[in-house]
């Protein structure tokens, strides 16, 4: 039984907004936007990748550093990206992402996945009506 803050807590979320929060992205949609941006956009920064991306989203989303670049480093392990080191608008030095021919042919197999992951979802959220 909770007593104190512990409950005051628990009132206090059951009335907030949950809707004002950022979304967070399914497991593996992450790397499937950082490749269509490259595609996009051509050659990034790390930084101007995740403010890109938030954008497109409408500033639904929220990237952490912490998702970004280990997804970055997994993405160039994979040889789907390329980096090469230059300076940024504000005169840093900076590592610089592009999309590889591999990346390319992969962007299509995470849009083919995602496509028949959201169908598959539609599905079942059409039994539900």
């Amino acid at each position: 039984m909770l007593t104190g803050l512990g409950r005051c807590a628990i009132l206090y979320m059951s009335r907030v907004d949950m809707s004002k929060y950022k979304t967070e992205i399914p497991y593996g949609m992450l790397d499937l936007l950082l490749l269509r941006t490259l595609e996009t956009m051509g050659t990034m920064h790390g930084y101007a990748l995740a403010r890109r991306i938030e954008q497109v989203a409408g500033d639904s989303l929220q990237l952490s550093q912490g998702s970004v670049y280990p997804a970055l480093i997994r993405l160039e392990q994979e040889g789907w990206i390329e980096t090469e080191w230059g300076l940024s608008e504000t005169n840093r030095k900076v590592k610089f992402y592009s999309l590889t021919k591999t990346g390319r042919k992969q962007l299509l197999t995470e849009i083919a996945n995602w496509e028949r992951t959201t169908a598959m979802v539609a599905r079942f959220l059409g039994e539900a009506s």
